[in-house]
């Protein structure tokens, strides 16, 4: 199916925002910014996934458009806010890598990930194949997020924002999962970050922090 010039326009014009809201995140130090920011693209993923919906009329894709709003940016920032509140985490984040450098890696991971969905994206017939590059750059910095980070709340954080791009990809190449599987995964996902959220106290309350680095000393014991 074609789109119309103004919801291709809309849905690559929304792909590019959350990429650029991928890289907000990984030059982000704060914590909260960080979260917030997690929402925005969880709202702006909503937005494009309502507009294939809308042009394609594809009832299921209205489903996972109000189930990516009420999970992806309402309930999930929601949930962290208050752990980062609970834990008392400190705004700051220490990469493991400075900004400017990851910056310059997350530019070569978008310009590969480009090159590596093309053919791929010329297979598909869908009327957002055009995002799938988006959607493999918005994994590859959420990726490389959680490897540059020691906070274990911040490599959830980009754990989330990669399962933004993988369903950015799945509605660019084929108009989304089926409902079952997508309720499946969003069950999954929200009860995996109550089960991170019980991990973290325990990291607090053994190590006195979440930086990840400190479990090393597990190695010893």
């Amino acid at each position: 199916m074609n789109a119309t010039p103004l919801f291709a326009q809309l849905i690559n014009l929304f792909a590019a925002v959350i990429l650029l809201l991928s890289f907000s995140m990984l030059a982000q130090r704060r914590v909260i910014q960080l979260i917030n920011l997690f929402a925005l693209q969880g709202f702006t993923l909503f937005l494009s996934t309502l507009v294939v919906a809308v042009n394609t009329g594809q009832s299921h894709l209205y489903w996972s458009a109000g189930l990516t709003l009420a999970l992806k940016a309402m309930l999930l920032p929601w949930i962290l806010h208050r752990l980062v509140r609970q834990l008392q985490v400190k705004s700051e984040v220490e990469p493991l890598v400075n900004i400017p450098t990851t910056m310059l890696i997350g530019i070569v991971l978008v310009m590969i990930s480009f090159n590596v969905a093309l053919p791929i994206s010329q297979l598909s017939s869908a009327i957002a194949r055009g995002t799938l590059g988006i959607a493999l750059a918005v994994v590859m910095l959420a990726f490389l997020m959680m490897i540059t980070r020691r906070k274990a709340i911040t490599q959830v954080v980009g754990f989330l924002s990669m399962e933004n791009g993988l369903f950015l990809a799945a509605t660019s190449a084929t108009y989304g999962m089926p409902m079952v599987v997508e309720l499946g995964i969003a069950l999954d996902v929200l009860v995996g970050v109550i089960i991170l959220g019980v991990f973290f106290f325990q990291i607090r309350d053994q190590f006195d922090s979440l930086d990840i680095h400190h479990m090393e000393r597990l190695k010893d014991n």
